[in-house]
């Protein structure tokens, strides 16, 4: 994405989708930290009611299962998410075009998944799912892939991801020796894996300088 590239430009690039069929999925796909939600959430409100949002987040397993499968120190890894439940939502989404669909998210106050905080209406042509996953050739994920009208890659750079990163664990309540250590354990080897998928995806986006920071999140 060059510098001129605006949101109400990559919004209208969004919506030429929607000609594809009743209504579409347009993925963003990318390392943690690198934009992708805040990106999503202004798609949605620049593009208004014939937009829906899906955070990939409402998948996390609950803090119990993570528990049950050894997974905890790993939570946000590439098996810490119900890639299946997230794959049959997207059909769901695209297959029921006439009755609200509701969506999970996650809190980062309560550090676990919430149902329904979301609602896909019958009116959306177009669901914006963001996740790091989202592109990855690995089961389950591809069949996520086969069900986008596109998928772009959002990027930042290293050191600007690590800062948000650290400041995301701070903010869930992390000291700062901890934060640090959680983004190098965690974040940074699942930004690898994501970073493998890049090639995967039909647009590469920059979120640096973009005016997409001046909606709420």
């Amino acid at each position: 994405m060059n510098s001129t590239t605006t949101l109400t430009t990559l919004a209208a690039d969004a919506w030429q989708l929607t000609q594809r069929g009743p209504r579409v999925v347009l993925g963003l796909a990318g390392p943690p930290g690198a934009g992708k939600s805040t990106l999503a959430r202004a798609l949605v409100a620049e593009i208004g009611a014939g937009a829906a949002y899906l955070p990939l987040d409402g998948f996390h397993l609950s803090n119990d299962q993570l528990e049950r499968l050894g997974l905890a120190p790993r939570k946000g890894s590439e098996p810490s998410f119900d890639a299946r439940g997230y794959v049959a939502l997207l059909h769901r989404v695209l297959d029921d075009t006439a009755a609200d669909v509701y969506v999970p998210d996650y809190d980062r106050t309560l550090h676990e998944p919430v149902a329904a905080r979301h609602r896909v209406a019958p009116g959306a042509r177009i669901v914006v799912t963001e996740g790091n996953y989202l592109a990855c050739d690995l089961p389950d994920w591809r069949a996520a892939r086969e069900l986008m009208a596109a998928c772009w890659y959002v990027e930042a750079p290293a050191g600007v991801r690590q800062e948000r990163l650290v400041e995301r664990q701070l903010a869930g309540g992390r000291d700062p020796e901890a934060a640090r250590a959680w983004v190098a354990e965690n974040d940074v080897p699942n930004g690898e894996l994501v970073a493998a998928s890049r090639d995967r995806c039909d647009r590469i986006l920059s979120t640096i300088g973009m005016d997409m920071f001046n909606y709420s999140q």
